[in-house]
């Protein structure tokens, strides 16, 4: 995969395709933001890579801020939402800073435009949006 690129899903399967694409760039201590409106498929997309990972239990941390998980190649992932956030300190209190210096883990943060200064410089970013037909715009960009 190119970056930065943008690439149109028309289905759930090119969107799983996507992930898979992008599955093959990560690496233990990548993170990678995805940001877009309600319903853009953000944790979709974050599920397909997982289950590709071997992990078949994940889900949306809208309400517990953070999900671990352990996969059973041997990849841990943590997977955050940022959208229940009201204030930085929160992510501060939580130990955001430790999860982010795992280097033996990929770091998937949802919503992470809502806290922009606490992000790494060093990160994958993904803006989902929907456009006509149910169909999904994919622009991704690596941040060095």
């Amino acid at each position: 995969m190119d970056f930065p690129s943008e690439r149109i899903s028309r289905s759930e399967e090119d969107t799983k395709q996507l992930a898979l694409e992008f599955l093959s760039e990560l690496k233990a201590g990548d993170v990678v933001v995805l940001n877009g409106a309600l319903g853009t498929g953000k944790t979709f997309f974050i599920k397909k890579i997982t289950e590709a990972l071997g992990i078949t239990k994940a889900n949306s941390p809208t309400f517990a801020i953070v999900n671990e998980y352990e996969s059973e190649l041997n990849v841990r992932i943590y997977h955050f939402d940022f959208y229940r956030i009201n204030k930085e300190a929160e992510l501060h209190d939580i130990g955001l800073e430790d999860y982010l210096a795992d280097n033996e883990a990929i770091t998937f943060i949802e919503w992470g435009e809502l806290f922009p200064d606490i992000l790494p410089h060093k990160r994958y970013e993904i803006k989902i949006e929907e456009i006509e037909n149910e169909q999904r715009k994919f622009r991704f960009s690596k941040l060095t």
